[in-house]
């Protein structure tokens, strides 16, 4: 199978002008777990998800200063990142690296870019246009596709 062939060809994008406050009506909305950030021309710039949300101060949670992980990563107060977690803007506050997939690309090298780089869907790329998404989401509804038709495919074999 493809990434073609499970792919959420509906999906919503957002523009890196957008407020925070749009990117998450857009995220409850839609059920998706993240946002292709596109920009005027029609260009992937970017991907905002559920866990770029986390750490905000309109919620009353900051990364805790000191730990061991904030030193590890060089997050200190009055740095980019810090700054990232406190934007009202989707196109600081998203990942500017989004990790793609070809529209060929098969599940399994799906499920690899996945796991290699912890997200938990991806943009399907396809003549330099977002096409789809391929989320854990579309994966469990293939699998469960492919158990229907093998249990299918047992019982009508013993009947």
């Amino acid at each position: 199978m493809l990434a073609t062939d499970v792919m959420r060809s509906s999906f919503a994008t957002i523009k890196p002008t957008d407020t925070v406050l749009n990117a998450v009506q857009l995220l409850l909305e839609t059920d998706q777990r993240g946002l292709p950030v596109i920009d005027d021309a029609g260009d992937l710039v970017g991907v905002v998800s559920e866990g770029d949300f986390l750490h905000r101060d309109e919620l009353g949670i900051s990364p805790p200063s000191g730990n061991w992980l904030e030193s590890l990563l060089g997050i200190a107060e009055n740095t980019p990142e810090r700054e990232r977690m406190r934007t009202l803007r989707v196109g600081t506050l998203m990942s500017s690296s989004p990790i793609t997939v070809g529209a060929e690309a098969s599940l399994e090298d799906v499920v690899a870019q996945m796991d290699i780089y912890d997200v938990a869907q991806v943009p399907v790329i396809c003549a330099g246009t977002v096409v789809g998404i391929v989320s854990r989401r579309e994966l469990l509804a293939a699998l469960a596709i492919r158990l229907r038709e093998t249990e299918k495919a047992s019982t009508g074999a013993t009947t």
